[in-house]
């Protein structure tokens, strides 16, 4: 499991090379689910919740992702839960996990998550400088593990305020 290294929260590491693979799958089945909460722009003109489905892939510069025609292959639940007329939290659940997806599915609504450096424009900074960090956490993630068969949970105990 990996994060854009501007997202804070969750992050889970396999300590033992050899079942790396294993947790990897549950990934790519899309059996782990996944909940990020992000501080973006508040819009009354937007109801929630809805399902953003979109076809991302590859921009331009390299490492950034643009929105395409065709069938969709990117997926986000997205709820709000508070605002202050300025701005909103909201909750993201990925049903798919494209690079940058939920910085592309908030900036497609208009609402591009706060101190974004890629969407909607890409604005460079020292890669030190983290005088205003994006605001998106990776708060909670569960999955059945495959070699116990317990069900895992992990939560951040970090919080995003508006």
């Amino acid at each position: 499991h990996r994060l854009d290294r501007e997202t804070a929260g969750v992050v889970l590491f396999s300590k033992k090379p050899s079942n790396r693979g294993i947790y990897q799958q549950l990934f790519a089945e899309k059996k782990v689910q996944k909940i990020y909460h992000a501080i973006a722009p508040y819009s009354a003109e937007l109801t929630f919740p809805q399902t953003v489905e979109l076809r991302m892939e590859k921009g331009e510069p390299f490492y950034t992702m643009q929105i395409v025609n065709g069938l969709a292959n990117s997926s986000t639940e997205i709820n709000m839960l508070e605002h202050n007329q300025n701005w909103a939290k909201y909750i993201l659940k990925p049903l798919t996990g494209k690079q940058h997806q939920l910085r592309v599915h908030l900036n497609y609504l208009n609402i591009p998550i706060q101190n974004d450096p890629f969407y909607p424009e890409v604005m460079h900074k020292a890669a030190s400088d983290f005088s205003a960090p994006l605001q998106l956490l990776a708060k909670e993630i569960y999955f059945l593990d495959p070699i116990t068969q317990q069900a895992m949970y992990f939560c951040s105990d970090k919080e995003l305020t508006l």
